[in-house]
This record gives structure tokens, sequence and C-alpha cells, in this order.
């Protein structure tokens, strides 16, 4: 009988301690006598992987259920992805301390990395809190917002005077006046100013009458699909989808593809439930940083240190051109392929990330 009540005994410690270990490695235990071992973190719906060939890929993580008897612990899916993608807000003092001596240069997109996705796209308001960091980081750093949404709509939401922007995805510029290379080394027509302003950079101009016109048959052929909204983005066509039916998402996708064929000179691609028509020229986000880079004359200085943080697909060519050089985050709460080295959450994580980084800098010169 002895020996029976140390061996139970003994049997409530393990147990104890091997529940103590689930949690420490990131898993959550139910209230039942039988601990499942469950993720803390779930794939969200929002995922800006696009599928090839439909609007929506779905992606079920399969996960093994873990009892008594199994003892086998896994990181959760975003777990092993912030391995590779660590945290910009926990590795935040490192970072700082190789940029000592540098000259940093900031780089925003705007939906999903300064405000939250919303149902509305024409409500996806920054917080005053967003609005003062990016002013104090703009104070003290070169800063630029690089958007998918038209210019003076990127403006009207920001509300800042000390920044530069771009929208469209880099085909409408506001900058400083100066000859630039594209990626490929080529020279861009720029628009110029007698007094050294800035001025505008739209490279994708002569397109603009076929985009009035993929306007005006978008709205005539979506107009019966509930939920559908058309964006009007300046040198490119948002169409959302967020709130369309799932039923109808085939129908909607057909409908664009149909206006689409008579514009060979444009693409389609996809977002976080949008579609977009864009001239098919070789300009991007990446582009469109390079751009900054040499009509703020810092492209040829070996100290610089670009930042850019966004959370969209065509955020991946502005990572290209920074990755070695500077700073690519990513936003995203999903674990999904990148050219991103970083990583933050949510837009509040990039709030606070901005802040601290305005506060490093006035506390460190």
């Amino acid at each position: 009988m002895k020996y029976i009540l140390i061996l139970l005994v003994t049997f409530k410690i393990i147990k104890k301690k091997l529940t103590k270990l689930q949690e420490a490695m990131g898993f959550q235990t139910s209230q039942s006598s039988k601990r499942i071992a469950q993720p803390i973190f779930k794939a969200k719906e929002d995922s800006s992987d696009a599928h090839e060939n439909s609007l929506i890929r779905r992606t079920t993580l399969n996960l093994t259920d873990h009892t008594q008897t199994n003892t086998t612990f896994i990181l959760s899916a975003y777990d092993s992805w912030m391995v590779r993608h660590p945290s910009a807000l926990n590795s935040f003092d490192r970072l700082m301390k190789l940029a000592t001596g540098k000259r940093i240069i900031v780089f925003l997109d705007y939906d999903g990395t300064l405000s939250p996705i919303v149902n509305d796209p024409d409500r996806a308001f920054m917080s005053d809190e967003m609005r003062a960091a990016v002013y104090e980081v703009a104070t003290y750093f070169p800063t630029a917002i690089i958007s998918g949404r038209s210019r003076d709509k990127v403006k009207d939401f920001v509300r800042l005077n000390n920044l530069y922007y771009a929208g469209s995805h880099g085909m409408d510029i506001m900058a400083p006046s100066m000859t630039v290379r594209s990626s490929e080394g080529k020279h861009c027509d720029i628009a110029r100013s007698t007094n050294g302003t800035e001025v505008p950079f739209q490279p994708a101009k002569k397109f603009l009458p076929a985009i009035r016109e993929i306007l005006r048959r978008l709205e005539n052929e979506v107009k019966e699909i509930k939920g559908a909204m058309i964006e009007d983005n300046g040198f490119c066509v948002s169409v959302h989808f967020r709130q369309v039916q799932e039923k109808d998402y085939d129908v909607l996708e057909d409908k664009v593809k149909s206006v689409l064929k008579k514009h060979p000179q444009f693409c389609l691609t996809e977002g976080k439930k949008v579609m977009e028509i864009r001239p098919s020229i070789k300009w991007n986000k990446g582009n469109a940083v390079e751009y900054f880079l040499d009509t703020l004359g810092l492209s040829s200085c070996s100290d610089i240190l670009p930042v850019y943080i966004g959370d969209d697909r065509t955020d991946e060519d502005a990572f290209k051109v920074i990755r070695g050089q500077g700073y690519p985050i990513i936003v995203s709460s999903i674990p999904r392929e990148t050219n991103a080295i970083y990583s933050l959450r949510d837009p509040s994580e990039v709030l606070m990330f901005l802040a601290r980084l305005a506060k490093w800098r006035k506390t460190s010169y």
C-alpha cells in the first residue's frame, strides 16, 4: 500500500510538470481531465497569399490531437514562422544598435499597416495615436507612405504634411524634383518644377483614358452583385468583394475578367478581399522606393538604412529592394511566404514600433 501511494504521488507530480512544460512551449490546455494541447494562434480569414485560379484559397491546418498518451509537442505554425521572421519589436534594441551611424529612411504601407482592414474601404481611418506616431517619425526621418489607394485619398486619410505620398502602388508619386532611374537602369521622364518644390511623377499617365473606360464598364457590369464595390485609385482600379456573398465570387471574377479581355495592356492582381486592375508596366512599390531614394539623393550613399513596413502582396517588391540593405518588415498575424526579414502582428504593433523608433531617435542624439 505504501508503494502504491508513492507511485500515485509521483505520477501526479510528473503530470503537473508535463502540463507546465506544454504551457511553456506555447500550448493551452483544456479544463477537462484529458489535457488536449491546442495551438494558441489560429489562421485568420484574411490571408493575403493569393490563389491561382479563384478568389479565395482556403488553407486548412491539420492539427494532430495530443492526449495523455501522446507527449509529442509541436510549435504552432505561427511560432515556427516567427523563428524565420522574428518580431521587429522583440528585436528592436538589436536593430537600433546596428542602425547606429546610419541614416534611416522610413517607408509605410497604409491599409492593414497604419489602419486596420475594414469592410468599407472608405472608412479605413487611422487612429489619432497612429497619426501622432507617424508625424513624430517623419519629424526625425525622411518618411513616405506608398499605398495602392489614390495618392489624394491616402493623403486625406493621413492628413500630415511632413512626409511624402505615393498612390496607385507607386504609379503616382509626389516627391522632390530630380531625374531618376528605374530598377533596370533606364531613365524615367518626370515633370520638373522651376523652384525645386515637389512635383508629381506618373509613369502610367498615358493609360488614364483606358482606366476611365474600364471604370465605366466595371460599374455597369457589377452593379447587380450585392456588396461589390468599385474604387477609383487613379492609375489602378480596385474591385472590393469583402461584403460579397461567397456564392457570387465566381460571377464577380468572371465579370471583371470579361472587362479586362478588351484591355490587354492591363493586368489583374489580387490582395485582401480585393481584385486590382493595373497597367502592365514594369513599375511597382519596389521601383517607388528606388525613386524616393534617388530623388532624396540617397541611392548612392553607403550609410542609409531603409525601413519598409507593409502587409500586402504588393509590398513584396519593396521588401526585395531593401533586403540586404535595410529592414523589410511584414505585418501579418498568420504565417506566409515573404521577402521580409522581420514581422509585426498587426497595426497595434506597428504603432508601438514607430513610437519606439521616434523615442530612440529623440534620446540617442
